[in-house]
C-alpha cells in the first residue's frame, strides 16, 4: 500500500510538471521578438508626413496588430530621428517626419510616444525609446530648421560632414546635453527601453574628414591617438548614460545595436572572422567594451548578411557575438529588408527563416530583432508567414534580466472559472507582495486539455500575455463545447520573471 501511494504521488508530480512531455519542438517560450518602426524620412510610420492624428494612429494601431499576430513582443519606436521629437514632453522641437514641419505639433493635439505605449502594453509589448544620439539634421537650410533646434542654440557643439550636422562627441557639454534628453524620456514616460542604433561617428563618406582636431587638442591629453580619443567620448556617453538611466528607474532596459562586426581576426585576435567594415575603427564604437563592463543590458547586433558570405558571414558573427555578451543579453539583428535582394544568400527565401533557426540552437542568443517594420508586414519573400504560421506560432514572454530583478512575484490567488453566456471566464486575485515590493505587473493565461499535463513551460498553452496588472479576469473566447479544460494563471513583474502557476481550475463548456 505504501508503494502504491509513493508512485501514485510521484504519477501526479510528473503530471503537473509535464517532465513526461517532449515540447522541444515547439518554438522557445522566452525569447526577444522585436522589431524596429523606423520614422526617419518615413520609412516605417507614419506613411506620410501630410497625415492628419487620425490617420496617423490609425496607422500605428495597424503595425502594432499586425505584429502582435506575427508573434512578436518588443517594438523598438525611433522617436529622435535627428534632433527632433516625436513625443511632446521634449526639449527639443517636434519632427517633420511626424508633422512636415520641424517644431509643428501633429494636428488633433496627441502624443505619439503615449499612445504608442499604451498601445503596446495593451499587447503584451514592450516599448523601446529609440535614439539617434548624434545626428543633428539632415540639411543644411535654414528653413528646414526650428528657431529652437539646439543647432541654432549651441552652433560650436557641432560639425557638418556628407552634408549633414551632427554633435561632436569629443565636446563635454555634449554629452551632458544628449543624457538629459534621453532622461526627459525615462522620467516622463513608461518605456521598457532605452535603445541605441549605430550611428557614433559617422560612416565614411569619401574626400570626408571629421573635424575634430581642435577638441582633440583641447580634450585629448593622455590619449596617444585621435581614433582612442574618439572611442573614450563615445565610451564616457555610454556609461553615464547607463548609470543616469539605472540611477532613475531601474527597471528601464539599456540596449544598442552597433554594426555587425566588432573588429576582424586580422586586426585583433580578439576579433571575428571576417574580412568587412569594422565598428570599432571606423565608427569608433567599442561595442564589445560596452558589453563587458556591464554598461548596456543587451547588445542588437546588425548582422544584415547571409550564410556564408565571406566578409562577414552571418554563422561566424553570431558565434562571436555569443562568445562575447559576457552574460548579458544578445539579439540579433536580422535583415528582412533585404530578403528579396537578387543577390548572394537572399536568392534562398529560406534565408533568413534558416538564420532564426541557427540563432535559437545557440543558449547565448535570446531572440532577433527585424529591420524593419514595413519589411516585414509586407511580408517580403513571404517571411512573416514564416513567423506566424511556425517560428513564432506560440507566444514568447521576454527572457529575463537577473542582474536587474531576480526576485519573482508570488502566485495569483483563489483562481476561479465559470461559465456565462456560453464563454468561458476566469477570475483571480493578485498576488501578494515578493519581497522586493512587486505583485504583478501583468498575467499569463494558461490553458490544458483535461487530459494533458499542466505544464507551463510548453508555450503553445499560452492564451494570453498581459501587462496589465489590475485586471483580474479573462474571458476564452476560444474554448470548444463538451471539452473538459485546466486553466492556470502566472504572474509577471515589470522585469518579466514569471511565478509559479495559481491553483488549477476545470471546467467543460456545455
Amino acid at each position: 500500500m505504501l508503494r502504491l501511494s509513493v508512485l501514485l504521488i510521484f504519477s501526479l508530480t510528473l503530471c503537473k510538471t509535464g517532465y513526461t512531455q517532449d515540447i522541444s519542438h515547439l518554438s522557445p517560450k522566452r525569447e526577444f521578438r522585436g522589431v524596429w518602426i523606423a520614422t526617419v524620412a518615413n520609412i516605417d510610420w507614419p506613411s506620410k508626413q501630410t497625415l492628419a492624428s487620425p490617420l496617423q494612429q490609425d496607422e500605428l494601431i495597424k503595425i502594432l496588430d499586425d505584429h502582435q499576430q506575427s508573434g512578436l513582443n518588443a517594438i523598438m519606436l525611433q522617436i529622435r530621428p535627428a534632433t527632433d521629437a516625436l513625443y511632446a514632453k521634449s526639449r527639443e522641437p517636434w519632427s517633420k517626419f511626424l508633422t512636415g514641419k520641424q517644431g509643428q505639433a501633429p494636428i488633433p493635439f496627441y502624443d505619439p510616444l503615449e499612445m504608442a505605449i499604451n498601445e503596446a502594453h495593451k499587447r503584451g509589448i514592450e516599448l523601446h525609446a529609440w535614439f539617434n544620439p548624434y545626428r543633428a539634421a539632415f540639411s543644411l537650410s535654414p528653413s528646414d530648421i526650428a528657431p529652437n533646434h539646439i543647432t541654432r542654440q549651441r552652433p560650436e557643439w557641432f560639425f557638418t560632414y556628407a552634408g549633414k550636422k551632427l554633435f561632436n562627441p569629443g565636446i563635454p557639454e555634449v554629452r551632458k546635453y544628449i543624457i538629459q534628453v534621453v532622461l526627459d524620456v525615462v522620467r516622463n514616460y513608461d518605456v521598457d527601453g532605452i535603445h541605441f542604433d549605430d550611428y557614433f561617428y559617422p560612416y565614411p563618406e569619401k574626400n570626408q574628414f571629421i573635424p575634430d582636431a581642435k577638441q582633440y587638442e583641447l580634450y585629448g591629453d593622455g590619449f596617444e591617438t585621435i581614433d582612442d580619443w574618439r572611442r573614450n567620448n563615445v565610451d564616457l556617453l555610454i556609461k553615464e548614460l547607463a548609470d543616469s538611466i539605472r540611477a532613475v528607474k531601474r527597471h528601464v532596459k539599456f540596449g544598442i545595436s552597433p554594426f555587425g562586426i566588432w573588429r576582424n581576426i586580422s586586426q585583433d585576435p580578439e576579433g571575428s572572422e571576417s574580412t568587412g567594415l569594422s565598428g570599432y575603427s571606423v565608427l569608433y564604437g567599442d561595442a564589445r567594451k560596452w558589453v563587458k563592463e556591464g554598461w548596456i543590458d543587451y547588445i542588437n547586433p546588425q548582422i544584415y548578411f547571409p550564410f556564408g558570405y565571406k566578409p562577414a558571414p552571418y554563422e561566424k558573427l553570431v558565434d562571436w557575438w555569443s562568445n562575447n555578451s559576457f552574460g548579458k543579453h544578445l539579439y540579433i539583428g536580422q535583415a528582412v529588408y533585404r530578403a528579396t535582394e537578387r543577390r548572394e544568400g537572399w536568392l534562398d527565401w529560406q534565408q533568413l527563416p534558416n538564420q532564426i533557426r541557427y540563432l535559437r540552437k545557440n543558449p547565448r542568443v535570446q531572440g532577433s530583432v527585424f529591420f524593419s517594420s514595413k519589411s516585414l508586414t509586407n511580408n517580403l519573400a513571404g517571411f512573416q508567414d514564416s513567423l506566424r504560421t511556425d517560428l513564432c506560432r506560440y507566444p514568447a514572454i521576454l527572457p529575463q534580466m537577473l542582474w536587474l530583478d531576480d526576485i519573482p512575484p508570488f502566485s495569483p490567488l483563489n483562481l476561479e472559472v465559470v461559465v456565462a453566456n456560453q464563454l468561458v471566464v476566469l477570475s483571480w486575485q493578485e498576488p501578494l507582495r515578493a519581497r522586493d515590493g512587486e505583485t504583478a505587473y501583468g498575467y499569463v493565461i494558461y490553458r490544458f486539455n483535461a487530459s494533458e499535463p499542466v505544464n507551463i513551460q510548453d508555450p503553445s498553452k499560452i492564451l494570453k500575455i498581459s501587462f496589465d496588472g489590475k485586471t483580474t479576469s479573462f474571458t476564452d473566447f476560444s474554448a470548444k463545447r463538451g471539452v473538459q479544460y485546466n486553466y492556470v494563471v502566472t504572474a509577471l513583474d515589470r522585469l518579466k520573471n514569471e511565478s509559479t502557476e495559481s491553483n488549477i481550475a476545470t471546467i467543460t463548456l456545455p
